[in-house]
């Protein structure tokens, strides 16, 4: 049932031209479908936009008019429980992506979006997946709606952010990730599920077992696309979209949008509406920018002074070992730290971001892992310890603080010989921070980041008591029960699960 497609757009083009919503004729999402193929058709443009929201963008788009953009969640047709529960959570004004998106996906159409971290993408694509699988109920093995994500962390909070919505509508929803059971998540499957939310390594595994089809899924959507391109999952990505159902919706929603996803938009989005919320993605008013200039033999001193500061720190290193080295000397000078990497569990990383959520550890050293999926509410200051060598790290590393409207810092150490290329990457990136010389001990960095002297007693962070091995486990035998349920993967798509 792949989508059948062909290299001559001109065709495309006509095809479109003789209705808009042909693709869709046999949806079976009733008076939106119906009311989509009534529109007249308009001829596609392949070119760049005139439009101010799609001028950035070279892919192809669309010349089909945008439905107006709402400013209230009453002003959509949306399910009654589903308004029920934006209330019941308190929302009532829907974020600028959601207003302007929800009208198009709630109608059928596939977009395009594009907004910054913590900018509301997550109920943009979340809503409309929901509102457009209510009152549908799944086979076993044959999920409705498929959410794909690039990472374990992002996967769960995208889980955790659409289940009071999805448990409204009664539908039934899973996550499908790498470093939990596998026979857990086909169990899930097997019993019927509406909503599955997965990483592309562990889905595909569960494809091959059997325990997964996919040619029932109406309604897709990939959120973060361009990390999955940078990550290498492109070929999975396009292999589990060519198994989804021909006539269906696809949504792709991201903080970054580039060429790197530029093979997706041309292979699998029709009459794409295209909506980016801010000129640059990293443009937000609530977040101050700082590069502070460091002396190597200085720098980890300001960085333990830092970390002791009173309130949350993200902190981002470039390895798996800075990232534990690192912690340990700040549990060794009195600063609640933990690490967040690849190299631990499921588990491990989960019981991280709960400690750090609940302020039992109060500084999360991290490396690229964190950078995407991870909200918490509060935090207002992300340190790159490790200046990023990428724009798009820069600016989702920042993407963890000033969400939702809330203020924030990003303050990034550079010792002399990294200035240059920090000063080529911020303007790569569209920011203008702010520069200063600093040193451990200073008012200045005090300042700007609330840098104070660590208590020097060492502490422990213990896991909870229903997190330890029982007495008699050996390490051995916890680690066989650990490797089993990877699935069948081998080789560089097992490597690639077990990152994800």
């Amino acid at each position: 049932m792949n989508r059948t497609r062909t290299n001559d757009r001109l065709s495309r083009t006509r095809t479109h031209t003789e209705g808009s919503g042909a693709r869709r004729s046999g949806s079976r999402f009733g008076a939106a479908s119906t009311a989509r193929s009534g529109a007249p058709g308009r001829p596609k443009s392949y070119g760049r936009q005139q439009g101010s929201q799609q001028r950035e963008f070279a892919l192809p788009v669309t010349t089909t008019p945008a439905l107006p953009a709402v400013e209230a969640f009453t002003d959509l047709d949306l399910p009654a429980p589903l308004l029920a529960a934006l209330g019941h959570e308190g929302l009532s004004v829907p974020f600028p992506i959601q207003g302007a998106t929800l009208p198009n996906t709630l109608a059928g159409r596939d977009v395009l979006g594009r907004g910054r971290t913590g900018s509301g993408k997550t109920l943009a694509f979340g809503l409309a997946l929901l509102a457009r699988t209510a009152g549908r109920r799944a086979e076993p093995r044959q999920p409705l709606a498929l959410v794909l994500v690039p990472t374990r962390e992002l996967a769960q909070q995208v889980t955790d952010a659409l289940t009071p919505y999805a448990r409204s509508l009664r539908l039934r929803m899973t996550t499908v990730v790498g470093g939990m059971s596998i026979g857990r998540q086909a169990g899930a499957l097997r019993g019927g599920v509406e909503v599955v939310v997965a990483t592309p390594g562990r889905l595909k595994d569960l494809i091959e077992r059997g325990d997964c089809r996919l040619d029932q899924v109406a309604v897709t959507v990939l959120d973060e696309a361009d990390q999955m391109a940078d990550m290498g999952f492109m070929p999975q990505v396009t292999a589990l979209l060519d198994q989804v159902c021909p006539e269906g919706q696809r949504m792709l929603f991201s903080a970054t949008l580039d060429r790197n996803i530029d093979l997706l938009v041309r292979r699998y989005l029709v009459d794409p509406v295209v909506h980016s919320v801010d000129a640059s993605a990293g443009a937000v008013t609530t977040m101050e920018h700082h590069v502070l200039h460091v002396h190597a033999a200085d720098k980890h001193r300001t960085t333990i002074e830092i970390a002791a500061r009173d309130g949350r720190v993200i902190m981002f290193l470039d390895t798996k070992h800075a990232v534990d080295r690192l912690t340990e000397h700040l549990l060794n000078s009195g600063v609640r730290a933990a690490p967040l990497h690849g190299g631990k569990s499921q588990p491990q990383r989960t019981r991280t971001l709960e400690q750090f959520k609940t302020g039992h550890v109060t500084v999360l050293v991290a490396t690229n892992v964190a950078a995407r999926g991870i909200h918490v509410d509060q935090l207002d200051l992300v340190v790159n310890v490790d200046p990023p060598s990428d724009p798009k790290d820069y600016l989702h590393r920042g993407g963890r603080t000033a969400r939702a409207g809330e203020s924030g810092s990003v303050v990034t150490l550079v010792t002399p010989n990294q200035r240059r290329d920090m000063s080529r990457l911020m303007a790569a990136a569209g920011i203008s921070p702010r520069t200063s010389q600093v040193r451990s001990g200073e008012e200045e960095l005090s300042r700007i980041t609330g840098a104070q002297a660590p208590s020097g007693v060492p502490v422990v962070i213990r896991a909870p008591v229903t997190d330890r091995p029982r007495r008699g486990t050996s390490a051995a035998s916890r680690g066989r029960r650990g490797r089993s349920g990877q699935g069948r993967s081998t080789g560089t798509a097992a490597r690639r699960s077990a990152q994800q």
